[in-house]
């Protein structure tokens, strides 16, 4: 089983969007009992409650569900248990890197790094935006994992 797990700053916002648009794209493909996927977030500012409502009415309109997932901080145990942590931008990046053992640092990278386009290297934050900053952060998001699905096919799953 490979395991990735998507991370932003309160995990209510772009690390639920992500895991949801992943793991429906992995159910998709028929691959829903080989890859799991979780997110967090490196703050637990929001620890156990649910995705952002705006989040939530983006990622239902293409319809996906995330509403029962749960906010929950980044912990010591899940580099070890993650195969792949995908930060949504350079600054949850730079904090994975400050915490994560020197042995396990290759198992982090931005999500973006996957995007086809590789416009942005970063996943704007839009709490504090309008629905509209939700719609182009699911598309970003949707984007990078077609490409992340592409290359854990090509290089994890043989």
């Amino acid at each position: 089983m490979l395991r990735v797990l998507f991370v932003c700053l309160g995990n209510i916002c772009r690390s639920p969007t992500a895991e949801g648009i992943f793991s429906h794209k992995v159910a998709a493909a028929g691959l829903a009992g080989r890859i799991e996927s979780d997110s967090a977030g490196t703050s637990a500012w929001h620890a156990g409650e649910a995705p952002d409502g705006r989040a939530q009415e983006e990622a239902e309109r293409r319809g996906i569900d995330i509403g029962r997932q749960r906010s929950r901080a980044v912990v010591s145990s899940d580099f070890e248990a993650f195969d792949l942590i995908l930060a949504m931008d350079s600054e949850n990046l730079r904090e994975l890197k400050s915490r994560c053992p020197q042995d396990l640092q290759g198992k982090l990278h931005r999500l973006l790094d996957y995007a086809p386009q590789g416009e942005h290297r970063d996943v704007p934050d839009p709490y504090y935006g309008g629905p509209q900053g939700f719609a182009r952060v699911f598309d970003m998001i949707d984007d990078a994992c077609d490409g992340l699905l592409a290359a854990v096919r090509r290089d994890h799953l043989g």
